[in-house]
């Protein structure tokens, strides 16, 4: 039954769905399953496998409605006393402590631009548990000889790959093509999707140029205030290496904790001052 877990857990997440895993971690007494026992309860509802069955499993279907929500993991102690175990129609007492975790989907990172910071931003993603894809326009750039850990490449214009990107919560987009004017295209874009995190990358000057022209033309400002620009943690970078560095660190800020980089507002703020 574990590996039949396993294999679904692992065909959940290729599939960007989430999932919560329950683990039985201790028992005393008797109770109606045994040490280790699993549940998976997947997004829609439904499970597989088991760690008791009656009040127990119904605990737990519920609490993982949060864990997937929150995307926290928790621990549940149950004492099956005489009275819920008739309720529950179990057979059995004792006390049973039961690991309740996230499976989250494996998150997703579209990189726009194939130049040096893109072939550093997708090894150090790669490694950091992330999928990568490469978009550019220039297929002497975006090829798989460059970026042979990437799990796609668009060589085609920016404008067709958005006709085949779908960004959802569990998608992290990179701006950092080779132009302003390209930066300006992809970002409008990504603006009006659901990605999870956007980044941009650029000077001062540039993001308020890009952001007003933004605006101007009717793009909610909240929407462009969510984008992470200058895109990386302040850590002081310069070469592509620990750009790269920088850029997924803050990838993996949000994945975690949700962190809101703050220096998007604060350009807007310089810029009406």
């Amino acid at each position: 039954m574990d590996a039949d877990i396993f294999e679904e857990i692992q065909r959940l997440r290729r599939a960007g769905r989430k999932a919560v895993l329950a683990t039985i971690v201790q028992i005393r007494g008797s109770v109606p399953s045994f040490q280790t026992a699993k549940m998976l309860v997947r997004d829609d509802g439904s499970t597989l496998g088991s760690v008791g069955g009656g009040c127990v499993e119904a605990d737990v279907w519920a609490a993982a409605q949060d864990v997937i929500r929150e995307e926290k993991s928790r621990v549940m102690h149950f004492d099956l006393t005489e009275e819920s175990m008739a309720e529950g129609g179990l057979i059995c007492g004792g006390k049973v402590e039961i690991f309740v975790e996230p499976v989250l989907p494996i998150p997703e990172m579209i990189i726009f631009g194939a130049g040096h910071i893109s072939t550093q931003v997708s090894k150090i993603a790669v490694i950091a548990g992330f999928r990568t894809t490469i978009v550019d326009n220039r297929p002497i750039y975006a090829n798989a000889e460059r970026f042979p850990e990437a799990e796609a490449i668009y060589a085609t214009s920016f404008e067709e790959s958005f006709e085949s990107i779908v960004p959802t919560e569990n998608t992290y987009l990179v701006i950092v093509t080779r132009g302003h004017q390209e930066d300006e295209n992809v970002l409008r874009w990504a603006a009006g999707t659901n990605a999870r995190y956007i980044g941009m990358i650029g000077s001062k000057r540039k993001i308020r140029t890009i952001a007003d022209n933004l605006i101007k033309e009717g793009i909610d400002r909240e929407r462009i205030e969510r984008v992470h620009m200058p895109i990386g943690l302040d850590i002081g970078a310069v070469t592509p290496e620990e750009i790269a560095v920088a850029i997924v660190a803050e990838a993996i800020q949000i994945r975690r904790v949700g962190f809101k980089h703050p220096m998007s507002k604060k350009l807007f703020q310089d810029s009406r001052s």
